[in-house]
């Protein structure tokens, strides 16, 4: 079902049994009279055309059902509601709201191609909105939306759909979201033909007030001077009784862990409004489809993996290190620009420090948001436990209530980080959240925003284990969450790669070649087999010659190749600590067994504590680090055609996590070296990892 829907066409009066909410009714009569008269010419012609500008029928509105499955293709009660809900918190204005906000910005040549881009047959507002945006016009015309909503009340009242308390309750939520906007009936009547204009493809605007007034003995002088009578009424059309039971009939529509999922998804995807009613609907068998392609093609994510898969994607650490970052750049702490191996792009460093703007906005949306999507896109693929997937929402619901206070306070915070770290390839979202932040019907609003008790989708990991997973640097992505074993089907590749990169076959061997790697490691390979010939260059020299002039195998080979690093001291291997590579190593291999289920949280955590007190011991800062693991990586690489590559590769990523740009590509610029003293600034909220012991909570 199309919801591009009519214009008022019937304006019935009081319907019986129903109490002082439907006083909108009487108001609303009387518009609809004035308007009728205002409209006259074209649009009056043009409302006669489409078979909706009926005179008001005093005893009742008989064929209201008739009216609304010939109009709206409404033939029960869930569909009327549906159609209800979706004119008070989208309707046909979010688009072209969006659309106007984007071509207010475009230059003449990007607005000639969108024009192009938009085919009248779908969209016949193209045809008047770019002039509109080009001459000034107002825009605005969510009257269009909100005075259907109030006649699709009556229509249903009068046809047996709705009971007398509900269609008061829709019409009072009509009338506020009119006052809300509104400062009286010429602005409502305004925007109701600006929006009957852009849903129909003709302009059926009015003439100014200013014309009208110019001939007062013209009827449209008239009926402008009774329009401006009702200047003052909106507020009036509703006691203060009635809207606070309206405010809480339409929240109930809105009030399940569910239906936040499904708001912050619908900034992705604006159709899932028209799910208020039930989120849980069945849904098509092409919606699962897309849906389960989706989660499998883009995210790798399986039916049979369980949804407890979806912890994955909830990224705490990644928040606190936005959050860090962007208090930091508030306060003038200045993040290296440059290294020794190199400097960030301009636009990475141009992103960076939009940051500052972002202090007082805490991060948790930033990746909640998509969290949600995920967890709506798993809903409607109908694979996964509902009962775990309700679960997650739940949580998901208690931790944003907690960091953000009201819907604006979330909203601001998403419209600020969506600025901040624009998504590349992608359409930006920041008019869409603007919208949503702006427009008083919008779902957001009228979500049910208590916290409960403390819950979210996934552990936090503590700010110090944090600290030690980031020691594992570009060897691997960034560890944004506290790791979890996988699902069979992911660690049967990690056990893939642990084998073949370390020849470990399961627990026991891992954890000994752990304890190895912390003990001792490839850096003491160095210092027996290699640190003794940078005292003698004469035996160094010899046998190197000896191992070029005979056949060798590969191990032979290596070691010639590492002979012959320590002769030219390249990249300062006989000068540089190389134990960072050997606690990179040893974190990767340590996350690897946790997510194969080799290690258990206590295992883990015990070598995450190793690994951040053998940094601590061997270095001063992230940059002696990264030096020490760039050098152990070059001087233990294998016989490879590819070195100088991977060696560009590393220098490259190891600009990235020191300078933070991009932004999310490692933590090293939000965090405190293991053992060296506090230098950052606490955030301004509580949307830090446990155990950051500068945050007051």
């Amino acid at each position: 079902m199309r919801l591009s829907c009519r214009p008022i066409g019937r304006a019935p009066g009081r319907i019986r049994g129903c109490n002082k909410g439907i006083l909108l009714v009487d108001a609303l009569h009387a518009w609809w009279q004035q308007q009728l008269e205002l409209c006259g010419g074209k649009a009056g012609e043009r409302l006669a055309q489409l078979g909706i500008a009926c005179p008001t029928q005093q005893g009742g509105w008989p064929d209201a059902g008739v009216w609304l499955a010939r109009t709206w293709q409404i033939e029960s009660r869930e569909a009327l509601v549906d159609a209800m809900l979706w004119l008070a918190a989208q309707g046909e204005r979010q688009r072209w709201d969006v659309d106007a906000a984007e071509l207010k910005i475009m230059n003449v040549a990007r607005r000639r191609q969108w024009e192009q881009e938009t085919p009248l047959d779908d969209a016949p507002f193209a045809a008047l909105l770019p002039g509109w945006v080009a001459s000034g016009e107002p825009l605005e015309w969510a009257a269009w939306d909100w005075l259907r909503l109030a006649e699709l009340a009556w229509a249903g009242a009068y046809c047996g759909y709705l009971d007398a308390t509900e269609a008061d309750h829709f019409a009072a939520h009509a009338a506020e979201l009119l006052h809300t906007r509104y400062a009286g009936w010429d602005e409502v009547l305004a925007a109701y033909l600006r929006g009957f204009s852009l849903f129909d493809g003709m302009d059926h605007r009015l003439a100014s007030g200013e014309e009208a007034q110019a001939a007062p003995d013209q009827p449209l002088a008239q009926a402008w001077q009774a329009m401006n009578a009702w200047q003052q009424r909106l507020i009036t059309l509703t006691d203060a009784s009635i809207r606070e039971a309206s405010r809480t009939a339409l929240r109930v529509y809105r009030n399940t862990p569910q239906h936040w999922v499904q708001a912050m998804a619908s900034v992705r995807e604006p159709g899932l409004v028209l799910r208020q009613r039930e989120p849980l609907a069945p849904v098509s068998k092409a919606r699962r489809l897309e849906a389960a392609r989706y989660l499998e093609d883009v995210l790798d994510m399986h039916a049979d993996e369980g949804a407890e898969v979806l912890a994955r994607y909830w990224l705490p650490a990644e928040a606190h290190h936005l959050n860090q970052m962007a208090a930091d750049a508030a306060h003038g702490i200045q993040v290296p620009s440059q290294t020794v191996f190199g400097r960030p792009s301009r636009e990475a460093l141009v992103q960076r420090g939009w940051l500052k703007q972002a202090g007082r906005h805490a991060a948790t949306i930033h990746m909640a948001e998509k969290f949600a999507f995920y967890l709506q896109t798993a809903m409607d693929s109908r694979l996964f436990d509902t009962d775990a997937l309700l679960a997650q929402g739940d949580a998901l619901k208690s931790c944003l209530c907690h960091f953000y206070a009201t819907p604006a306070r979330l909203l601001e915070a998403w419209l600020m980080w969506e600025r901040c770290l624009p998504e590349p390839e992608q359409a930006s979202l920041t008019a869409d959240i603007a919208w949503h932040l702006n427009d008083p019907g919008s779902v957001f609003h009228w979500l049910d925003w208590h916290p409960g008790e403390w819950r979210e989708p996934a552990e936090r990991p503590s700010l110090r284990h944090f600290t030690a997973m980031a020691l594992v640097g570009p060897m691997n992505s960034a560890v944004w969450s506290q790791p979890q074993p996988e699902s069979a089907r992911e660690r049967e590749a990690i056990k893939t790669w642990v084998e073949g990169h370390y020849q470990l076959l399961g627990a026991d061997e891992l954890r000994g070649f752990i304890d190895y790697m912390l003990e001792a490691g490839d850096r003491q390979e160095y210092q027996i087999n290699y640190a003794p010939y940078t005292l003698n260059r004469e035996r160094l020299n010899a046998e190197i010659a000896i191992l070029q002039t005979g056949e060798s195998g590969a191990d032979e080979r290596n070691h010639l190749l590492r002979l012959e690093r320590v002769r030219d001291n390249e990249d300062e291997c006989n000068e540089r600590d190389m134990a960072a590579w050997d606690i990179a190593q040893t974190v990767d291999l340590a996350i690897a067994g946790r997510e194969l289920g080799w290690l258990d949280p206590a295992q883990l955590a015990r070598i995450l504590e190793r690994a951040h007190a053998l940094a601590a011991e061997h270095y001063a800062g992230w940059q002696a680090y990264a030096e020490g693991m760039y050098t152990g990586f070059s001087f233990f690489m294998g016989e490879t055609d590819e070195r100088e590559s991977f060696l560009a590769g590393l220098r490259h990523a190891l600009v990235a996590w020191r300078c933070a740009a991009p932004v999310l590509a490692g933590a090293w610029a939000s965090l405190d070296f293991p053992g060296s003293k506090p230098r950052h600034f606490a955030p301004l909220h509580i949307d830090t990892l446990p155990e950051d012991m500068r945050t007051l909570h």
